[in-house]
C-alpha cells in the first residue's frame, strides 16, 4: 500500500519536468504499458493476504485512475505549448505588402474598373442588383410587352414558374433604383447578365454596364455628351462617334451609338465589315411610361439611358477576336495581362 503512494509522488515528480510528447509517451509506457508498473501491480494481487485483496485492487485502480489523469492533463499541455510555439514562427502579417507581386486582374475586371472610374469621375453613382430576377423587374415595369421576342424561352433562361429568370441586362437595378430614390438619379449598373447566346462574339453569360440619368432637364443633347467623353477617355483618343436611330421599348428616342474602327482607323477591315464602324452601345431618353411604373412625374422630370457590353469594349480595346478566351483560363492568353 505505501508502495502505490510512492508511485504516485514519483509519477508527478517526473511528470513536473517533461518538456516534449515523445518524453511523455515513454514515461506513460512505463507506468501504464502492457508491461508497465500498474500492470505488474495488478499481477502481485495473488500475493496479497486474501483479507486485503479487496483494498489492494481499489488502491490500484485508483492509481491507475490517477495516472491517466495525469498523462491526459500533461499531453494536452504539451501540443498547447508546441501549437504557440509553431504559430510565433509561422506568423504572418498579412497587411505588409509583398515583396513581388503575383499574378494579375483578369482583362473583364481592368475593363470593368476602367468603366465605373471613368463614370464616378463624371459624378454617378454605382448601384447593384440580384442576378436572379422577377420577370416584373426584367420586362414589366421596362416597357416590354408580354409578347416581345426577349421574353422567349430561347433568349432568356428562365428559373421557374413563379416568374423567376436570370436577368437579360442589368436594367432592373435602373427600375429599383427608381422605386427605392426620388430624383435627380445619376447611376450606373455593372454586373453580369445572362442569354441564350454562344458563339465567338456571344456568350451565355457576359458584363454589362448601364447607366441612368433623372432629373428636369435631363435631354437628348446632354446623353450625347456624356457617351462621346465617356467613349474618348475610355479608349484615350478623340476618336469619332455617331448615333445611328434604332429601337428599344424602354426608350423613345432610342440610338446605336458608333465609333470609328480602331482595328482600321476606318479605313475599313475585317473586323467593321469594311464600313469603318463599329458599334459599341445603345442609348435613348427614357420612355414615360417607365418613369410613370416607377411613380416618377413625367411632368416634371425626364431621364436618359444607354448600355454597353463590357466584353465588347474589352474585345476593341485590347483587339481580341474571340469573346471565349475571355473564359477559357488559357495562361498564354491570361499572361498577357501580367
Amino acid at each position: 500500500m505505501e508502495n502505490i503512494e510512492k508511485i504516485k509522488e514519483e509519477i508527478r515528480s517526473l511528470l513536473s519536468s517533461v518538456s516534449s510528447l515523445k518524453e511523455l509517451r515513454d514515461i506513460k509506457s512505463k507506468y501504464l504499458g502492457s508491461k508497465g508498473v500498474v500492470k505488474e501491480l495488478l499481477k502481485k494481487i495473488k500475493e496479497v493476504p486474501p483479507e486485503l485483496r479487496r483494498e489492494y485492487g481499489k488502491k490500484v485502480n485508483e492509481l491507475k485512475e490517477f495516472a491517466e489523469k495525469l498523462f491526459r492533463e500533461k499531453e494536452e499541455e504539451l501540443k498547447r505549448r508546441e501549437l504557440e510555439e509553431k504559430l510565433k514562427g509561422e506568423w504572418v502579417d498579412l497587411t505588409v505588402p509583398p515583396e513581388r507581386v503575383v499574378g494579375s486582374l483578369h482583362p473583364i475586371t481592368i475593363t470593368l474598373e476602367r468603366i465605373k472610374e471613368i463614370f464616378k469621375g463624371m459624378g454617378f453613382e454605382v448601384e447593384e442588383g440580384p442576378e436572379i430576377e422577377l420577370e416584373e423587374y426584367n420586362f414589366d415595369l421596362l416597357n416590354i410587352p408580354k409578347e416581345h421576342p426577349a421574353r422567349d424561352m430561347q433568349d432568356t433562361f428562365y428559373v421557374n414558374k413563379e416568374g423567376y429568370l436570370l436577368r437579360t441586362h442589368t436594367s432592373p437595378v435602373q427600375i429599383r433604383t427608381m422605386l427605392k430614390k426620388k430624383p435627380p438619379i445619376q447611376m450606373i449598373a455593372p454586373g453580369k447578365v445572362y442569354r441564350r447566346d454562344d458563339d465567338p462574339t456571344h456568350s451565355p453569360m457576359f458584363h454589362q454596364v448601364e447607366g441612368l440619368v433623372v432629373n428636369e432637364y435631363a435631354n437628348f443633347r446632354h446623353m450625347k455628351y456624356v457617351i462621346e467623353e465617356f467613349l474618348r477617355r475610355f479608349f484615350e483618343t478623340d476618336l469619332p462617334v455617331r448615333f445611328r436611330t434604332s429601337y428599344f421599348p424602354f426608350t423613345e428616342p432610342s440610338a446605336e451609338v458608333d465609333i470609328g474602327c480602331v482595328i482600321c482607323n476606318q479605313e475599313g477591315c475585317r473586323v467593321c465589315k469594311e464600313t469603318g464602324w463599329l458599334e459599341v452601345m445603345g442609348c435613348g431618353m427614357v420612355h414615360p411610361k417607365v418613369l410613370e411604373n416607377c411613380g416618377i412625374d413625367t411632368e416634371i422630370y425626364q431621364g436618359f439611358a444607354f448600355g454597353m457590353g463590357v466584353e465588347r469594349l474589352a474585345m476593341l480595346l485590347y483587339g481580341i477576336d474571340n469573346i471565349k478566351l475571355f473564359y477559357e483560363n488559357d495562361l498564354r492568353f491570361i499572361r498577357q495581362f501580367f
